[in-house]
């Protein structure tokens, strides 16, 4: 069945960040992932981790910055990312650098590079063709460390400008860059709003060995699943097959704001997953 983590950047917004894990551990996830880890020491996030038998199984690169003031402004600001900007290959690198660090610390397997917005005079094949070479360096340093590297179509509904939006254009600059350990990051939300055919993209994508997570959020409110308009227990049954015939086995992480954002509200919500947990 289809393994679910938590995502502790949106869920259980009622009670402080480090206090997230112990609750997601009390409704039954083994896993988690977030946004960024580095407004917190590596060390206190692994034992929040192992105090709460979690597996961290997802966090992404810095939006953009070279230090931990930075990362957080970036994002405050409005940035998404650097890997396809031109002219900001060495802040990329200084960035991925960091979160290396971070995924060493907390056993994490992959990393979600952030592809950004595309920059104001640039033609999408330059974006393409500096995303591609930061790939191919980054995808040379998680390797050392085992690590997979992540990048994301995300809606242009909900982020505006962003360079990369369909599963197409992800797969083609996942081959272009020609290493194992590059991979779609497969979000469902983005998915259903640009472009639909849930069933059918799990079938096609899936496959292939290019898909190394999912997430889910309800479209179009980007709520808990069963609060719209996806059949998810469909899309869940579809995962399931395509898996066990292609031997996927990643996880899908719950990245969705809670209808309920008061005390508790996130567990009361959960019952569209416990059949799975």
């Amino acid at each position: 069945m289809p393994r679910f983590a938590a995502n502790l950047s949106m869920m259980y917004p009622d009670l402080p960040f480090l206090d997230r894990f112990e609750a997601a551990a009390k409704d039954g996830f083994k896993a988690v992932e977030y946004l960024f880890p580095y407004a917190f020491p590596a060390q206190e996030l692994a034992a929040r981790l192992k105090g709460n038998g979690l597996q961290q199984v997802l966090f992404n690169a810095p939006p953009g910055g070279t230090d931990t003031d930075s990362f957080g402004k970036a994002w405050e600001t409005g940035q998404r990312g650097t890997a396809s900007v031109p002219g900001r290959e060495a802040e990329f690198r200084t960035g991925f650098a960091q979160a290396l660090v971070y995924a060493e610390a907390l056993n994490c397997p992959r990393i979600h590079a952030m592809v950004g917005l595309r920059a104001e005079g640039t033609s999408p094949e330059a974006a393409d063709a500096t995303l591609i070479g930061n790939l191919q360096w980054a995808a040379v340093e998680a390797a050392k460390a085992g690590r997979d590297v992540l990048v994301e179509p995300i809606n242009t509904r909900s982020v505006p400008g962003f360079h990369l939006n369909r599963q197409d254009h992800a797969h083609r600059i996942v081959q272009a860059v020609g290493a194992t350990n590059v991979k779609v990051q497969m979000d469902l939300f983005h998915c259903q709003i640009v472009e639909g055919d849930l069933s059918a993209k799990i079938a096609q994508y899936l496959p292939t060995g290019r898909v190394g997570h999912f997430q889910i959020a309800e479209v179009p409110n980007r709520h808990e699943p069963g609060t719209g308009e996806v059949n998810w227990t469909h899309i869940f049954q579809t995962i399931d097959k395509v898996s066990a015939e292609c031997g996927w086995d990643g996880w899908i992480g719950c990245e969705y704001n809670p209808v309920d954002a008061s005390a508790g509200g996130t567990s009361r919500g959960l019952g569209w997953v416990r059949p799975y947990l």
